[in-house]
């Protein structure tokens, strides 16, 4: 554990530092008081330069610059995957330019062309390893790709209307129309990140804004299918009608683990996503009538070259391999499937509730996102309009992960994931608790002041717990 008085100067630090933006900002607050009433809604998404909604073209951009650190901790032992228990700091900086032009203008056959480039700059503490739930969701776990810019996004996005009456649609960087029909037909082919519209949630899904650890972010279970950078080439086609929507979509594996190269024959390797969404308040409107709801149902199935833990274990105990190496007993025709559950909701003006459930069946290998095979998350987020910050937001998540026994037993026995390796484990659930204030300064610039304490980090009750703190600065253009 770490020492109480430790913890309490670094929680202290925090408050102080916290403290300091805060109160740094009281002019600005108290101008925005003045001028509004607390209950008054925020601006929708300010940025620092205005984005007409009358123009054919969409250009925006964004930087997230985050600073994170951790202290000594609790450890025996270490192996090549392992958070490093010495205590570190690690820079991280994300830069994308998000481009869009509309083809065709008429909402009943709408179709744009999206294109982005970004760079992804710095480095995770430990190199992104030691930790299922790692605590920066903008690190690239390849640091040897360096910042140089690269094609995150380019696709053709097609809307086909199935109905008459129009709906209004907030114009973004994946959707360039202000009006769409109620009910219609989405389709989007090119290069994507699959998190753009499988398991979204307006409390636990932007990094920038919101909660920093990949498995508060996105469904630690769901090992969705993605190069390094956490792009990949496919295809999703969505139907829409008016309180629920059912989206499928089909993309290419990566030819290795957590591999940069994607391969390309679809018929030994590819991933497969289903989700249905209703918008509705949670038990038909009685936790809270008249408060928004969304419940989210995701599937998916991995098609890839895949080993199963067991064969790598049960190799290493009869001599045949020297230390249990999974990517030895890999094969084609393997299939990694799972399930999720997402849903959040409205509980008053300000304050938001949110929840994940994800299970795979975790006997192949975590190939693409991370090393999880069951999780479990809730949290909630606050808006502070109550104190004349309508563009503040405070939020605070716990998720506690898990995999299973094949999977426990050849960490234990030396073996090494894309994510993990102490070289032994004396397992327990990894359970983690994110907190963060972000605070608006100035049209599009934003502060945020993120603590994650973690227990049992990497499965592993022999390690730990770790409390790691964070300082991000974003910039919208």
């Amino acid at each position: 554990m770490l020492p109480l008085p430790f913890l309490c100067r670094r929680l202290a630090a925090l408050a102080g530092l916290a403290a300091g933006l805060i109160f740094g900002l009281a002019g600005s607050a108290a101008a925005q008081a003045t001028d509004a009433a607390p209950q008054a809604q925020a601006p929708a998404d300010p940025a620092m330069f205005p984005h007409p909604d009358t123009t054919r073209y969409f250009i925006t951009g964004q930087a997230n610059i985050i600073f994170q650190a951790h202290g000594p901790f609790h450890s025996p032992y270490e192996g090549t995957n392992s958070l490093l228990a010495r205590g570190e700091y690690k820079p991280s900086l994300v830069g994308t330019l998000f481009m869009g032009f509309e083809l065709v203008r008429n909402p009943a056959r709408h179709l744009e062309a999206i294109y982005d480039e970004e760079s992804a700059g710095g480095r995770g503490i430990s190199e992104a390893l030691g930790l299922a739930g790692f605590t920066n969701l903008d690190v690239v776990r390849n640091p040897t790709l360096g910042p140089v810019p690269y094609l995150a996004r380019v696709q053709l996005h097609q809307t086909i209307g199935l109905s008459g009456k129009m709906v209004e649609a907030a114009r973004g960087p994946f959707s360039l129309a202000t009006e769409t029909p109620e009910r219609r037909l989405e389709l989007r082919v090119g290069k994507l990140g699959l998190p753009d519209a499988f398991d979204l949630n307006s409390v636990g899904t932007d990094s920038h804004l919101q909660f920093m650890n990949w498995t508060v972010d996105n469904n630690g279970a769901w090992d969705y299918a993605a190069d390094t950078r956490g792009y990949t080439y496919g295809a999703i086609a969505e139907y829409d009608d008016k309180n629920w929507t059912a989206r499928y979509g089909g993309a290419l594996m990566s030819t290795v683990a957590n591999g940069i190269d994607l391969d390309w024959n679809i018929g030994r390797a590819s991933e497969q996503n289903m989700e249905f969404e209703w918008r509705h308040g949670l038990l038909g409107g009685l936790v809270a009538p008249q408060r928004k709801g969304v419940v989210r149902a995701l599937s998916y199935a991995n098609h890839a070259h895949m080993g199963l833990y067991r064969d790598a274990v049960k190799a290493y105990l009869a001599g045949t391999d020297k230390t249990p190496d999974i990517t030895k007993h890999e094969s084609y025709g393997a299939v990694k499937y799972g399930f999720g559950l997402n849903v959040e909701q409205e509980v008053s003006d300000n304050l938001r509730v949110f929840g994940r459930f994800g299970w795979n069946e975790g006997q192949h290998e975590s190939f693409c996102y991370t090393e999880v095979d069951q999780t479990f998350e809730f949290g909630g987020d606050f808006a502070g309009r109550g104190w004349g910050r309508a563009n503040d937001k405070v939020g605070l998540a716990f998720v506690s992960n898990a995999i299973k026994r094949d999977h426990q037993e050849y960490l234990k026995l030396g073996g090494l994931g894309f994510i993990l390796g102490d070289g032994n484990l004396n397992y327990a659930r990894e359970d983690i608790l994110e907190g963060y204030y972000n605070v608006h300064t100035w049209r599009g610039v934003y502060y945020a002041l993120d603590a994650q304490y973690i227990n049992h980090p990497g499965y592993n009750q022999d390690r730990g717990p770790v409390l790691v703190e964070s300082v991000r600065m974003h910039v919208d253009f």
